[in-house]
């Protein structure tokens, strides 16, 4: 009876941690959102046209080098949550996307990009997703993601975060940029 109780409990603190990823599709765009929960860390990529970042960007007034900076990446809408009852961090910088080769690359942070921009004239900042952020319970914050891929390229996301000390992996796997769009 102890060792089935043992078994039960490790078996519930398994399944409890595992955390399922959640693909879905708008029957409109045809466009992919993937989301994930795990230990109370929410992160949501949703894939974007560029028509939709240009846009963004042109409704602001803001110069068209600003957005022709952006060529040869692929941009995401993201979302991260707290959904837990205590503080919990993430840093962008620590993220790494994987190539279908095998290699890690770096994403370009918020700060890299505003450093870019600045050069451009460009005094803005509001778009990318935060480069490191302290969650209280129930924030969140939203931003673009903007991994150097070419259209129709599939990666897979690996982020941290970090909570009472302790520092979480996981990962978004099969992520697409979707197929003939991206900047150019």
């Amino acid at each position: 009876m102890k060792r089935c109780m043992t078994l039960l409990v490790l078996l519930m603190a398994l399944s409890a941690q595992a955390a399922e990823m959640v693909v879905t599709e708008n029957p409109d765009t045809k466009l992919k959102t993937w989301k994930k929960s795990d230990r109370g860390f929410s992160l949501e990529l949703v894939q974007l046209l560029p028509e939709f970042v240009q846009a963004t960007y042109s409704s602001r007034d803001l110069p068209p080098a600003l957005y022709n900076s952006m060529r040869g990446y692929c941009i995401f809408g993201t979302i991260a949550r707290n959904e837990t009852d205590a503080p919990l961090a993430y840093r962008v910088a620590d993220w790494r996307f994987v190539t279908a080769d095998g290699k890690k690359h770096r994403l370009r942070t918020k700060s890299q990009w505003v450093k870019v921009w600045a050069k451009l004239g460009a005094d803005f900042s509001y778009s990318i997703l935060p480069d490191d952020m302290t969650f209280e319970a129930g924030d969140w914050a939203q931003g673009f993601t903007t991994p150097k891929i070419a259209p129709g390229t599939h990666f897979d996301l690996i982020y941290t975060w970090r909570q009472h000390g302790k520092t979480y992996t996981d990962k978004l796997e099969n992520l697409a940029c979707p197929s003939g769009t991206g900047i150019r």
